[in-house]
């Protein structure tokens, strides 16, 4: 084969094609032309009160980049960027995607960690101690759980069982899905105070707060509460080393009631850790903003389940397009 340029060049400019799509999106050019249907670069410009200039190269590189349509100098939105990037569209991902602009600065970072071995950026800027932040990466976690949480829930064997944990539960998204899913149920979202307190907000906007409550605290050390029917790892293990992830296992299953289910929702490689290559980029993006962010892969989980007690074990991948990996364990009766 002959060696060919392309794909390194490819490489080295795909960042161009994620900042015309942050910029477009914060400058609400999509919720922009959804109320328009079709505009002028003149029309977007004085409605998003643009620089007439700056906004006609923003939106040529929005259909250069396929996030917009051309004809006769109109711009509209491609059927993609109407059901994705339109906020309150039903498959509305803008606020995830700013999870993803939050982080860009980070990855320029990427020889830091490198270097060091240690995250780029602390963990508290999305975590309580810068409030925007913390509010941006939760609303986003609501907005992808929403879409991921649809998919999941029918997949969860929960009737008869009365009690849920919610482990670093988040903006409590997956918990309310499930509760509305079963009317006997009710859970407990347990995560850090400042995260716990934009999940109330979220849980209350749904009208479930009898039956989704939180419970605000570090998960590493407040006590999980006793006689659950299922406890929850949505989504937030793979910050978590080995050692945490087997010491909450062992917690959650002495918190279980004989018979419990463990639930564990997460991106997982294969034991090469370099496929599916998706799992292999987030990993290195956990181990940017966290201190021992990575991702595991499905060999590992079993054995720490095992390690910690849980029987009946199985674990298997959501349909694509998603990532994520769901798996099942029971503690014994």
């Amino acid at each position: 084969m002959v060696p060919n340029p392309s794909r390194i060049l490819e490489l080295a400019s795909s960042f161009y094609d994620s900042c015309v799509l942050f910029a477009a999106s914060d400058a609400g050019v999509f919720a922009a032309l959804a109320e328009l249907e079709s505009a002028d670069a003149q029309k977007l410009t004085d409605k998003l009160n643009l620089d007439p200039r700056g906004a006609r190269l923003l939106l040529d590189a929005c259909v250069a980049v396929g996030l917009l349509e051309k004809q006769d100098q109109l711009y509209s939105n491609t059927p993609d960027s109407g059901m994705f990037l339109v906020p309150g569209s039903p498959g509305d991902l803008s606020k995830a995607i700013r999870y993803n602009r939050d982080v860009y600065a980070a990855w320029g970072k990427l020889h830091e960690l490198a270097d060091t071995g240690k995250p780029v950026e602390r963990p508290e800027l999305h975590l309580g101690s810068d409030e925007n932040r913390t509010r941006t990466f939760v609303m986003a976690m609501h907005s992808r759980a929403m879409g991921i949480g649809r998919a999941v829930v029918p997949q969860l064997q929960l009737t008869g069982r009365s009690k849920l944990l919610d482990v670093g539960g988040g903006p409590g998204t997956y918990s309310v899905l499930i509760a509305q899913a079963n009317p006997q149920l009710s859970c407990t979202v347990l995560d850090l105070p400042p995260v716990v307190a934009i999940a109330d907000e979220l849980i209350a906007q749904q009208n479930i707060a009898d039956r989704v409550k939180t419970l605000g605290g570090d998960y590493h050390t407040t006590a999980f509460p006793p006689e659950q029917d299922v406890v929850n790892f949505f989504g937030v293990l793979h910050q978590e080393s080995p050692e945490s992830i087997l010491d909450m296992f062992r917690r959650a299953f002495d918190a279980l009631k004989p018979g419990g289910l463990l639930h564990v929702l997460d991106m997982m490689t294969d034991a090469t850790r370099t496929a599916p290559k998706f799992s292999a980029l987030f990993a290195v993006n956990m181990a940017l903003t966290t201190e021992n962010g990575w991702v595991f892969s499905d060999d590992d989980l079993s054995g720490w389940l095992q390690e910690a007690g849980f029987v009946n074990i199985s674990i298997s991948p959501l349909p694509p397009p998603m990532p994520h990996w769901l798996a099942k364990a029971e503690k014994p009766q």
